[in-house]
This record gives C-alpha cells, structure tokens and sequence, in this order.
C-alpha cells in the first residue's frame, strides 16, 4: 500500500461536505456554516447559496445547469438555478425518518439520495434506513430498503452499478441500475475498522474512501484490496472527490471535530489535496 501526502487547499470551513468538480471549479458545502461555495483555486471561494439555520450538505448539477442542493434539516432539495435564483425541488420528509445527507446524479437525469434515517445529532438510536430516487420533475420514491446509514454514492461510467457507503456497517455496497430501479445487491467491499463516509469513483474502477473514524483517505479496489492511502491523523476524514483540469486532483475535506461535538457546532474543517496518478471517473 502506497502513502501520500496532503497539503492545504482551503481553510475556513465550519464542516465541509460533498465536494464536486463542475465547470472548472471545486464545489462543496459547508454544512454547519450554512452555506455552498465555489473554489477556482487555493484560498479562493466564494458564496454562491446560503441557508441561514440550515444544514446543507448532498450536491447535484441537472442538465440544465441548475444545482440541486440538500436542505438537511427540513429533508427537502433545493434548485439553484443558474441566474442565482432558488426554489424547492423535492420533499422527502414524508418518506424519510432522519435527515437526508449525500446524493449522486442518476443516470435518467434524477438523483439518488440518502438518508441518516435516525436523529443522529440528537443522541437518537441507530436503525437501519433507505434509499430514495427523486425524478428530474421531483417525484419521490424508495428504491432500497436497510442500508445502515447510507452516506456517499457514486455511479459507474456504463450507467449500470451503484455503490453506496454504509457507514456503520463498515462496507461499500453495489447495486445494478435496471430501468430506474435498484437490484442484485451485494457486498463491493468490507473495510474492517475503517468507517466510509464519502467517496469518488477514479477510471481504474476503485473507490477513495472518506475514512470518517480511522482519520485517513483510502484507494479501495472491489473486493477490498487497499491500494493507497493518505492518513490525516487527528482529523476526520469526511468528503472527497477527483477533479482538476486532468481529473487527478483528489480533494480531501478534513475536519477537527467528532460527532459529539458537531452536534453542538463545534468543529473547524478544510480542504486538502494530493495529486494521483488515476483520474476521477467523473461520479459524483
């Protein structure tokens, strides 16, 4: 196993989450900071949405350009489109039992979108949960069943696999996409003691894994094999994603927190890269 190492990207973050590269640009949202930004280089970003009291987090570009952003709190995507204008998307507050988090562009021009499916911050007990697939109109409906906590997702370049982090079960997850639904599920890796949080798809068809307890970036091939790592120890490993002109840029969130103290706001996070040899796949 080879390993690399990081350096500084961006700083200042509250807690960032679910990094894209889109247009030439880095993506992300800073979940406790209540707000998205927009990064075209190191220590440059600027605020393109703020949710003032809200958590955002998942984030999606439809074909029209517009953005569609996770509202945690009220469980519900917002649409940015691309004059700044926002408006609601989706509802999933009905069909959810915990905050909604990451979620991954589908192939039909939808989104696939996760729930925690339990009050996480508030101290609630864990169960499992599922799995959502919203139309590119904003239609609703569950796809997979028991998924212990369902977390980043990507989709591979044929249109045809989904892999989803099950955080607490410790493992990535796949499922073939047939006709917008979701089959023949099966174990794409087990990570031992290693907790995924958010991951991204490079073109060789293994996973860099967001190592949320086990503070380190991880290359994972299906089966489990390790590849690379890069460690960031004493700080959560949370989001990632490859971008960069080349496509081998891989930005790492990391975050000085736990989920103890997150709950309470407490929590300084920042973004990290490292240059890989593989380039991104392009999902999510």
């Amino acid at each position: 196993m080879q390993t690399l190492t990081s350096e500084v990207y961006l700083e200042g973050l509250v807690f960032g989450e679910c990094p894209r590269w889109h247009g030439g640009a880095l993506w992300l949202s800073d979940m406790f900071g209540g707000r998205v930004l927009r990064s075209t280089g190191p220590a440059q970003a600027e605020t393109v949405l703020t949710l003032p009291g809200g958590r955002p987090s998942g984030l999606a570009f439809l074909d029209d350009g517009s953005l569609l952003v996770v509202s945690m709190q009220d469980r519900k995507l917002l649409r940015r489109w691309p004059d700044g204008r926002v408006e609601p998307f989706a509802d999933l507050a009905p069909h959810v039992t915990g905050d909604i988090n990451d979620m991954v562009r589908a192939p039909d021009g939808g989104v696939f979108v996760g729930n925690f499916g339990f009050d996480l911050f508030g101290g609630g007990e864990g169960r499992l949960t599922n799995l959502h697939h919203v139309d590119a109109q904003g239609r609703v409906r569950e796809v997979a069943t028991e998924l212990n906590f369902p977390n980043g997702m990507v989709i591979t370049p044929d249109r045809g696999t989904l892999i989803v982090a099950e955080t607490f079960a410790h493992r990535l997850t796949a499922f073939d996409i047939r006709g917008g639904a979701l089959v023949n599920r099966r174990v794409f890796a087990t990570l031992g003691d290693y907790a995924p949080d958010g991951i991204c798809l490079d073109s060789a068809g293994a996973v860099w894994v967001s190592a949320f307890v086990g503070d380190a970036y991880l290359r994972v091939e299906q089966g489990g094999r390790i590849t690379h790592q890069v460690p960031t120890p004493g700080r959560r490993a949370v989001a990632c994603n490859l971008g960069g002109p080349d496509g081998r840029t891989l930005f790492m969130v990391t975050a000085d927190t736990d989920v103890e103290r997150l709950a309470r706001g407490d929590s300084s996070a920042r973004v990290e890269t490292v240059q890989v040899q593989i380039a991104g796949a392009g999902s999510p």
